[in-house]
């Protein structure tokens, strides 16, 4: 937890540094650890009666509570503030009270979580998943440290300066790189593999567990004196030299990693003058510079969604090597230097220059708990958390070895022919019903066209389909259920106007009852659960099209991160059809899914539509109001039944009419089916029934045809057909092909 407490108290000594973003696994106690950092925080003296907690010393003369008058402030201490996933935006950044301003012209205003959260720290738990606008706004405050309310002309402003720290699973999906941007350090964290400290954590627990008080009078002494290194070090921050040679260390480490813009140069600055402080020292050191870029730089080098943080530290070390040195250094032999220690000269353990980081130099933990024996030092643990990160989240790693003809090789083509289908049949046939063959990589991912589900949703905000939103333009107006958000103020005029001579109005102002207020309806984008179908069959392995079929649906992938989409993966190949991604908000975790899938065996389509249709029953349950876009990749043909064990646990045929009574299918889809009791034999009609079965629930859907060859049979557009979908080309699904005038995916048509 090296890097997670040093970035944390870093913050803690210089909040310019633009807070913390947490990164791991669940259960790693991340929250436990930015909770505790308040009680380390000094105590802040507040305006008696202030809601805003303005400085007495320096009041904010801006303050919706002020003006304040000079007087002496009450001492207390410094606040954590929790802001849930499921915060409203009024509730962040304050709610004013339209009718009081409409009819009373007085600005009402009832300060949100960031008011509370001034002189103090504002925790955001799971910031991944929280609203982007609501993210937006939180970064925006931190930046400027202040916080503005505007309603229909009606505008607040107060002081939102506080130590920003958010935590997330990377498991269930990125922040943009802009938002991650805006964050000033990022640290990796991962539970120890190392037996000695896991015994020590749960001990430690259940020592908390049996007695909490007796367990904080443990820690109290070794709690006072962080606290008291806090202060000293704030009290030294203006005194710390920030050097030309610094500064070029500094410039040309994030020249060298390509990061955009000018933030990471100034964050990074930032962090070394904190870390000099920290360390008890007036003059910024190399090291500094070094363990500055190792906090404030491996978020800002992701060029796309999928990419891992990371840095090279060879590339680090080779880079201040190149550029260190200049006529402003310290004195190598000198009190700063290599060999020397803290502000009087003396050396240091470990010649850390007095950045013990593990022990804290002045609050070592008691004899016999493992942090002094067992705890890696902190570049190491970085390397080994970065390596991790590499192996486990960079889709690249396996994209960068050789791509293997997985169609060619030993397996015999089809008997005097070219066509496509006859080398598709022959290659499944070869490979059996459970071969497995390695995974191929995929194509670069290119700019697909608009997909978008028809109607108008009301799901969760996005950027695909249409949806009534609290964001977006106005498009009418209705009475407000609950609390009033977005004022209509032409309609509540409209309401209100009636009724002025029976409500006794003898000025200019409106007399406005409650009733009068109307919402304003507003119409923007939602984001979809976009479930991929992709045929893995052998088939699709001909002609290496597995390749090319891979970058179509990592484009795809790619287009549902840009436009907030969850995202899922089912796949099917040999006798079977299999969920390899539940739904999800991580593309990471689809794009890894995706690169490791092999292909082989026969195409048994119809248990792919019918696993696609459970899935999609069960996230209706779970979040009804996200509507789903299916899209099917594959040639359309297939070549064996379905096991059906999706939908009823049983074989082919009950399975598909079982589905089709509870879906109250009749007519046309019934009288095409073969009498009950028998075993339908082709596999392409299983197919069709199951499309009909997902086309009769309303879900939108699009085939990819991924069909090759001079002999074309035309299949994908007759499943399109059955689902009510559309069929496009992987050519057609690229936004720069002729064929791709962006347009709506065709409606279903339910039978009738």
């Amino acid at each position: 937890m090296d890097d997670l407490r040093l970035g944390l108290l870093l913050n803690a000594v210089s909040p310019a540094v633009g807070g913390v973003l947490v990164r791991g696994e669940k259960g790693t106690a991340k929250s436990t650890a930015v909770r505790a950092l308040a009680a380390l925080m000094p105590s802040v003296d507040v305006v008696p009666g202030c809601r805003f907690s303005c400085d007495p010393a320096t009041a904010d003369p801006a303050c919706p509570d002020g003006p304040h008058e000079p007087g002496p402030g009450v001492s207390r201490a410094a606040r954590t503030v929790e802001l849930p996933v499921g915060a409203s935006e009024d509730r962040l950044v304050g709610a004013l009270d339209i009718e009081r301003a409409l009819s009373e012209g007085k600005k009402a205003f009832e300060p949100g979580l960031l008011a509370d959260a001034h002189r103090g720290v504002l925790y955001v738990d799971e910031v991944n998943l929280l609203h982007d606008h609501l993210v937006d706004l939180l970064l925006d405050a931190a930046a400027m440290g202040a916080s503005y309310v505007e309603r229909e002309g009606v505008s607040v402003r107060h002081a939102a300066r506080f130590l920003l720290v958010g935590t997330m699973n990377p498991e269930e999906g990125e922040l943009r790189p802009q938002l991650l941007d805006r964050f000033g350090l990022t640290v990796e964290v991962a539970a120890s593999r190392e037996p000695d400290q896991r015994v020590e954590v749960v001990r430690r627990r259940l020592a908390y567990d049996e007695d909490p008080a007796a367990f904080a009078g443990r820690w109290a002494a070794e709690e006072q004196a962080l606290r008291e290194r806090i202060a000293t070090a704030r009290a030294l921050l203006p005194s710390v030299r920030l050097g030309d040679g610094a500064l070029r260390q500094i410039a040309a480490v994030c020249a060298a990693f390509e990061v955009d813009g000018m933030r990471a140069d100034i964050v990074t600055a930032r962090t070394a003058t904190a870390l000099a402080a920290w360390a008890g020292r007036t003059e910024v050191l190399a090291e500094d510079v070094r363990q500055a870029a190792l906090l404030a730089l491996p978020h800002r080098r992701r060029r796309n969604p999928f990419d891992a943080p990371g840095l090279d530290e060879d590339k680090l070390d080779d880079t201040l090597e190149e550029f260190g040195g200049g006529d402003d250094d310290p004195d190598p032999d000198g009190p700063g230097g290599p060999d020397g220690g803290g502000p009087d000269g003396q050396p240091t353990q470990d010649g850390q220059d007095g950045q013990d980081f593990q022990d804290f130099q002045d609050g070592a933990p008691p004899s016999g708990s493992p942090e002094r024996s067992a705890a890696p030092s902190v570049p190491g643990t970085r390397a080994e958390a970065d390596g991790e990160a590499d192996r486990d989240g960079d889709p690249e790693g396996t994209a960068e070895e050789p791509a293997q003809d997985t169609a060619g090789g030993p397996r015999p083509r089809a008997r005097g022919t070219s066509s496509d289908a006859d080398a598709t049949e022959d290659g499944e046939a070869a490979s059996g019903a459970d071969s497995e063959q390695s995974a191929v990589g995929a194509a670069e991912p290119f700019r697909t066209r608009m997909l978008s589900v028809p109607g108008l949703g009301e799901g969760a905000a996005g950027r695909r389909s249409r949806a009534r939103t609290a964001h977006g333009r106005t498009t009418g107006a209705r009475r407000p259920q609950g609390a009033l958000t977005k004022l209509h103020l032409a309609a509540t005029v409209q309401a209100a106007a009636p009724h002025q001579h029976a409500r006794g109005r003898r000025g200019p102002g409106l007399v406005v009852r409650r009733d009068d207020l109307r919402q304003a309806v507003r119409e923007g984008r939602e984001g979809n659960l976009v479930l991929f179908v992709v045929d893995a069959s052998g088939s699709m392995a001909a002609r290496q099209r597995m390749t090319a079929v891979k970058g179509a649906v990592l484009s795809l992938l790619l287009d549902a991160y840009q436009r907030r989409d969850k995202v899922g993966l089912v796949t099917f190949r040999g006798s079977e059809a299999a969920l390899a991604l539940p739904p999800t908000s991580s593309v990471e975790a689809g794009a890894a899914r995706l690169e490791k899938l092999p292909t082989g065996g026969r195409t048994p389509l119809a248990a792919g539509l019918l696993k696609a249709r459970e899935v999609l029953r069960i996230e209706r349950l779970r979040d009804p109001s996200r509507r789903p876009l299916l899209v099917v990749v594959t040639d359309g043909r297939a070549t064996a039944a379905g096991s059906g064990g999706p939908v009823t646990g049983r074989g082919g045929r009950s399975a598909v009419m079982g589905a089709a009574a509870r879906s109250g299918q009749s007519g046309a889809s019934a009288a095409s089916a073969p009498e009950a009791g028998t075993q339908p034999r082709d596999p392409f009609a299983q197919a069709q029934r199951a499309a009909r079965l997902l086309a009769a629930e309303g879900t939108a859907s699009v085939v990819v045809d991924c069909e090759s060859g001079p002999v074309r049979l035309g299949m994908a557009g007759s499943l399109a057909a059955g689902l009510g979908g559309t069929a496009v080309t992987l050519d057609e699904l690229r936004a720069d092909s002729v064929a791709a005038l962006v347009r709506d995916v065709q409606g279903p048509r339910r039978a009738a």
